[in-house]
């Protein structure tokens, strides 16, 4: 376990080294100076958005009959976003650190099961977002054809998504997941003897994930409900830092800017905190609201240094024993 945390600690590290790179030292100061005591606000925000994303994780948790501590779950949900921030993929390095850490507690089918439906629902709530942002968009703003048709396609795709996952919510998807993963040509043969050596071990997760929404429909609603919500009030972020640019800045136009940017950000999900992904997607969706362009470059600054911040705290965490 303590090789596998220094892997861990050691992939965060590098890839933390080379993103804070990327930034512009002269740029970074500005943007804090100009930010003020809104940039402490934006930090602990944060701190409260995670306390939401621990407490869903502990519901699914809870519900397939595990206990753990919630300060340490709290640090390992924290360390496991610092690890999806900075690992390409997104979401490779913190779930499997999650599942390590968890399997001490649970057990392995377990561990691996409640940190499949904590991934799940979090990916689930984003389709909802995403579709409810795209819904008051419509609602509220006066649009041309191509927007409404961009919009259409957004709802079309998010309805598709939804009734995905609750098809995997309802039959799991782990099983599936490992036969696709047999007929890839590269990997088909090691895949294969992987499901013929762990056939019941996978039919037990999966079997733990369907449990979830057939048998406890109250705990499996609420998670997603706290995932929706942390998506909700991630948007007052936004609006912290916009308020430093312009009175007028609305949470509704500051949940729309967040649920485009993060749809534009999630499809370039191969990249180590969407670099790129992020600026581009905030130039599109302020510039949609009349919002200045340099008003984006400044949010997605902001944006990018609480990410760092709170990359390097969890990297940080994950050498705190407990």
């Amino acid at each position: 376990m303590k090789k596998l945390d220094n892997i861990f600690f050691f992939i965060g590290i590098v890839a933390f080294a080379i993103m804070a790179m990327q930034l512009d030292l002269n740029e970074v100061v500005e943007g804090v100076k100009r930010a003020g005591y809104w940039f402490p606000f934006v930090i602990l925000l944060w701190a409260l958005l995670y306390i939401i994303n621990m407490m869903s994780w502990n519901v699914i948790i809870k519900a397939q009959g595990g206990k753990v501590g919630l300060l340490w779950l709290y640090k390992v949900t924290i360390a496991g976003f610092a690890l999806n921030y900075a690992t390409p993929g997104g979401l490779m390095g913190g779930e499997a650190y999650r599942i390590s850490q968890l399997t001490p507690k649970v057990g392995v089918e377990k561990a691996s099961s409640s940190v499949i439906l904590y991934v799940m629902t979090h990916i689930f709530s984003h389709f909802w977002f995403w579709l409810v942002s795209a819904i008051l968009f419509i609602i509220f703003y006066s649009l041309n054809t191509m927007i409404y048709t961009l919009l259409g396609v957004i709802i079309v795709f998010c309805l598709a998504a939804i009734m995905l996952f609750l098809k995997g919510y309802r039959n799991g998807i782990v099983n599936s997941l490992a036969n696709i993963c047999a007929h890839i040509p590269l990997v088909k043969n090691s895949a294969s003897r992987f499901i013929e050596k762990h056939r019941e071990k996978l039919l037990n997760i999966d079997m733990q994930i369907s449990n979830l929404h057939e048998k406890n429909h109250k705990a499996f609603c609420l998670a997603v409900f706290l995932e929706f919500l942390c998506r909700v009030l991630s948007s007052f972020e936004i609006m912290f830092i916009l308020l430093i640019i312009t009175p007028d800045i609305s949470f509704l136009a500051s949940m729309l800017i967040l649920a485009f940017t993060s749809l534009f950000a999630n499809m370039l999900f191969f990249l180590p905190l969407q670099l790129g992904g992020r600026e581009g997607g905030f130039m599109l969706s302020v510039s949609g609201l009349s919002i200045s362009a340099s008003a984006g470059v400044f949010v997605a600054l902001i944006v990018r240094l609480r990410e760092l911040f709170w990359t390097g705290f969890g990297l940080l965490l994950m050498r705190v024993k407990s």
